[in-house]
């Protein structure tokens, strides 16, 4: 059974910085395409950065210049480090992933093409 398991979020001032990971477990393989989602309270959810197993990686807008995805394919872990962060930036962020022949950029932040999820992990950022 695999399992998806976020950690490394907490409550910052604006413009300090945090930094998540996601760790999977329960299959060796390497997940294709991993990504970071985020839901506001009161909002849906949204797509924030996503990286295939070359490490190409694609950012929403709100992320560009801010945040940068990577990964460990060998320990199968999913980092998010996220800069100069906003009151806008306060979601819980949940990464997700997904095996298989799928070409990571054409399935983008669509949530129903991942099949695996974590839990979530809150970041709250105060003025």
């Amino acid at each position: 059974q695999v399992k998806l398991v976020e950690s490394g979020g907490g409550s910052v001032q604006a413009g300090r910085s945090l930094g998540l990971s996601c760790v999977a477990s329960g299959n060796t393989a390497t997940m294709k395409c991993m990504a970071w989602f985020r839901q506001a309270p009161g909002k849906e959810r949204e797509g924030v950065a996503l990286i295939d197993t070359d490490g190409n990686s694609v950012y929403a807008n709100s992320a560009k210049g801010r945040f940068t995805v990577s990964r460990d394919n060998a320990k199968n872990t999913l980092y998010l480090q996220m800069d100069r962060l906003e009151p806008e930036d306060t979601a819980v962020y949940y990464c997700a992933g997904i095996w298989g022949l799928v070409n990571c950029e054409l399935i983008g932040f669509d949530a129903d093409e991942y099949a695996y999820w974590g839990q979530g992990t809150r970041v709250a950022v105060s003025l």
